[in-house]
């Protein structure tokens, strides 16, 4: 079994590669398989082990339990996409696909519109607990995130959001690797 941070790092390489492929377009271009969402859930879901490479304590807790729904949110909305994908050309079908997901609310904010950005809420508040210890890659993830969506939802823009999500998860590096803090001793 692979160590919890290399299948953290791993989780960030297919996280990062999805938004590549994101920032790039069309989706029905790809025909046999929908890469960018597959390395999208893989990352989502490895993205978990984070949960157990910080520090513990009561603000890691409430961000083990957003960083948790936030994967789970993601493989609902992989799966919307997966279906979506599926229909290929058929426009039409596709369309209501999309409009009745609209129409349901309890597939609509848990799986597409809140439940997503909890695993970029997680992560960011397991990185506020290096905020005094470690503030550039804190600050890498905490702002990162919200960016992707900002960049993607309301701005429509691809390469923001590849951008952002870079920095987002650079930030998710440093920390991974970050040099602990050890109390000198007085000899």
């Amino acid at each position: 079994m692979a160590k919890p941070k290399t299948l953290c790092l791993l989780g960030l390489l297919f996280f990062v590669t999805s938004y590549v492929l994101f920032a790039q377009g069309s989706l029905s271009a790809q025909k046999h398989i929908d890469l960018a969402h597959w390395f999208n859930l893989i990352g989502a879901v490895l993205l978990f082990s984070f949960n157990f490479v910080f520090p513990k304590n009561k603000i890691s807790s409430v961000a083990s339990v957003l960083t948790a729904l936030g994967v789970i949110a993601h493989i609902g909305l992989c799966t919307i996409d997966f279906i979506m994908w599926s229909f290929g050309d058929d426009a039409i079908s596709s369309e209501k696909l999309s409009e009745h997901i609209s129409n349901t609310p309890l597939i609509l904010y848990p799986f597409v519109i809140v439940g997503p950005s909890l695993l970029f809420l997680g992560l960011a508040v397991h990185a506020f607990n290096f905020i005094k210890t470690n503030p550039i890659p804190s600050l890498m993830v905490i702002i990162g995130g919200p960016f992707v969506g900002i960049s993607y939802f309301i701005w429509n823009n691809g390469n923001l959001m590849l951008t952002s999500c870079v920095i987002f998860a650079s930030g998710l590096g440093l920390l991974l690797y970050r040099k602990e803090l050890v109390p000198k001793v007085m000899t």
